[in-house]
């Protein structure tokens, strides 16, 4: 993160919320599409990349208005829980999250995927320990800004204190849509380049840097107002 991305919000930050997918690890699109073809009957062309499709679920979830039956939640849950246990978790989660939590700050998860499915997933690498709440669309009660916004409401929270990673353009505009510091994680430089375009806060390639970013943006608010 440069100084200029850091420079608009030069506050401290007191927590970090992770979605999963995407950020903590690298889901595969195909559980995602499947949703969307046999529970919302969509006939699109498959998503190639999991975050894509995920957030393409979200909006259809979104759209539907709570109107799934019984048996196509049921479904969403297990193709969710299915695509957990095929996740691919960053080598960087583990190290980076203990060095945020030596450095005293809240940690929580804000997710639209179903509790199930966060469940299987941290539960498969050992996480848990590191969250101080777990917030889901299934105890928020919403998807997108829902799960994030309960977080910080629950942890009384100040928008611009936290700091929120994603990965997609949905994940960014959800973060700015509730002012809490949208923080852009990208592999892809071409890709990086375009999502950049979307002003996110600041930027990094990797969750190693990410508690070298909360303490320049800390510095940042400590120094004097010229």
């Amino acid at each position: 993160m440069t100084r200029r991305e850091a420079g608009a919000v030069m506050q401290a930050i007191h927590a970090v919320c992770f979605e999963p997918v995407g950020c903590l690890a690298e889901f595969a699109a195909d559980e995602f599409n499947e949703i969307a073809a046999r529970v919302f009957n969509l006939t699109d062309a498959p998503c190639a990349a999991g975050s894509e499709a995920y957030w393409r679920v979200l909006e259809l979830l979104e759209q539907s208005g709570n109107t799934l039956t019984p048996p196509q939640q049921k479904m969403v849950e297990d193709l969710e829980v299915r695509a957990a246990g095929k996740a691919s978790i960053y080598e960087d989660v583990v190290p980076a999250l203990a060095e945020l939590k030596e450095m005293n700050l809240t940690l929580l998860i804000a997710s639209s995927l179903s509790t199930a499915a966060v469940s299987r997933f941290l539960e498969r690498f050992s996480l848990n320990g590191f969250f101080s709440a777990v917030w889901t669309r299934d105890n928020a009660r919403g998807v997108k800004t829902v799960p994030l916004a309960r977080a910080m409401e629950n942890a009384a929270l100040q928008p611009e204190h936290v700091m929120s990673l994603a990965d997609t353009v949905e994940g960014l505009t959800a973060a700015k849509e509730l002012r809490a510091n949208a923080i852009l994680m990208f592999n892809d430089y071409e890709d990086g380049k375009r999502l950049a375009m979307h002003r996110p806060t600041g930027a990094i390639v990797s969750l190693h840097e990410l508690p070298a970013a909360i303490r320049f943006v800390a510095e940042g608010a400590r120094a004097p107002r010229p």
